[in-house]
């Protein structure tokens, strides 16, 4: 099977995906969009509806390289709640500033939700834009996009 490319929008930006089956090789925000298809998942979520990214893989978790052990590390932190750098890096044995370089070099935001990753005096940064960040941030808070645990019900 081919690797699928397509972009849904987010706000004002298009969230470009590449992927195959599960498998998300890319995503990025863009001003543009392009034709084709993107996972239901991250259809639903940048729509504001409920839905469970964790259903999708990542090519940046694979291995055992720092950065992928960070990655993975992102993935457990729940939507709607924020970690800091440090915090991260502890939960991984290295340093703030090297979790701060995979954030700013993560391949598959949302899938990795690098915007649930703050900086300890504030919200840090985002590429391409901050603003993005802080709505994503705002909408997991405001929304009711975060899958319910097991066992609540469905809304």
């Amino acid at each position: 099977m081919a690797i699928l490319s397509g972009s849904c929008r987010f706000g004002l930006w298009n969230v470009h995906v590449s992927w195959q089956d599960d498998l998300v090789y890319r995503v990025r925000f863009a001003r543009e969009g392009i034709p084709g298809p993107v996972p239901e998942e991250i259809l639903r979520y940048c729509a504001g509806r409920p839905s469970d990214l964790s259903t999708l893989r990542s090519v940046a978790t694979e291995g055992e390289t720092t950065f992928a052990r960070i990655y993975r590390a992102v993935r457990e932190v729940p939507c709607g709640e924020t970690v800091t750098y440090g915090e991260v890096a502890w939960m991984v044995g290295t340093a703030p500033r090297a979790v701060g370089a995979a954030m700013a070099r993560n391949p598959t935001p949302l899938v990795v939700p690098c915007h649930r990753v703050v900086a300890k005096t504030g919200i840090g940064g985002f590429s391409p834009d901050l603003a993005i960040k802080e709505a994503l941030l705002a909408m997991e808070r405001q929304r009711d996009v975060c899958m319910p645990e097991k066992g609540e019900v469905n809304r």
